[in-house]
């Protein structure tokens, strides 16, 4: 793969829409003509080049391009956003939307992202090395849909290595999340499809209003909806081919949607829920 790397020139609080830098908008362009493609940065446009130092070498298909961001860019939104393949790197934290809209490609973040990653993402792969903010793999306000696949068998991965906020993976129709840490309040909301998994502990109002889809949380739950009924304790739960070791206790919900999706809880770090 060609590799092209973004330095940071400076570190400021005006945030820069940055959808712009993506595999697809860099391919077939030289790395001069990559310098003057426009940005907005707050309320005035700029040259990709005056706020990044542009270097490394292109490629016609995206495909075939490697993005290294060199450093922290908290405020830089959109990275990535709707891109189809290639690659792209942050060494460093990430502002808001990145990857949001995927349809292809890998984008790896070492530090943390912001809220609204990977919303709406069709296909891909995206992994936070850091902690995620905000509605991770969710819909945005007054879409009915979050991550859903792109076409059969193609669907999208979310991993995130640390914590994640509020509403992650709200109105999954289909594709991933996995969190390696805790998750916050809501998670799971309007599920239609897809799986979510929690190695941590999982807080308020998990898989509310879902009506498919399959939630495991390997950690404690702060409490489950009585919306959802017992089914059955289980040994071990499968996700994608990887086996996890209960017993399990299995919800079925939301029964206030006349849903049929299933919530796995650990019954070791779960006493205080009943089946």
């Amino acid at each position: 793969m060609k590799k092209i790397e973004l330095t940071p020139l400076e570190q400021s609080k005006i945030p820069v829409e940055a959808e712009v830098i993506s595999p697809d908008n860099f391919a077939g362009k030289s790395i001069d003509e990559i310098k003057k493609i426009m940005v907005w940065r707050g309320n005035r446009q700029k040259k990709l080049g005056e706020l990044f130092k542009v270097a490394g070498e292109s490629a016609e298909s995206p495909g075939e391009i490697s993005i290294m961001i060199n450093g922290d860019v908290p405020t830089a939104k959109r990275v990535g956003q709707g891109m189809s393949a290639g690659e792209i790197v942050i060494k460093g934290k990430v502002g808001m939307h990145v990857g949001a809209e995927m349809k292809g490609g890998k984008i790896v973040v070492e530090g943390d992202a912001d809220h609204w990653a990977g919303a709406e993402m069709r296909a891909g792969e995206i992994h936070i090395k850091g902690n995620a903010g905000n509605y991770v793999g969710s819909a945005y306000r007054g879409s009915y849909e979050g991550m859903k696949r792109l076409a059969k068998g193609v669907e999208g991965t979310i991993l995130v290595d640390g914590n994640a906020g509020s509403e992650a993976a709200s109105r999954m129709a289909n594709g991933k999340v996995v969190v390696k840490g805790n998750i916050g309040p809501f998670a799971g909301l309007h599920m239609s499809g897809g799986k979510l998994l929690v190695h941590g502990n999982a807080q308020e109002r998990t898989g509310g209003e879902m009506t498919k889809g399959k939630i495991i949380i390997l950690g404690k739950v702060s409490e489950l909806l009585p919306t959802f009924k017992f089914e059955e304790e289980v040994p071990e739960v499968e996700l994608n081919g990887e086996k996890f070791k209960g017993p399990f206790l299995r919800f079925s919900g939301d029964l206030s949607e006349e849903g049929s999706g299933s919530i796995y809880i650990s019954k070791e770090k779960n006493q205080h829920i009943s089946p």
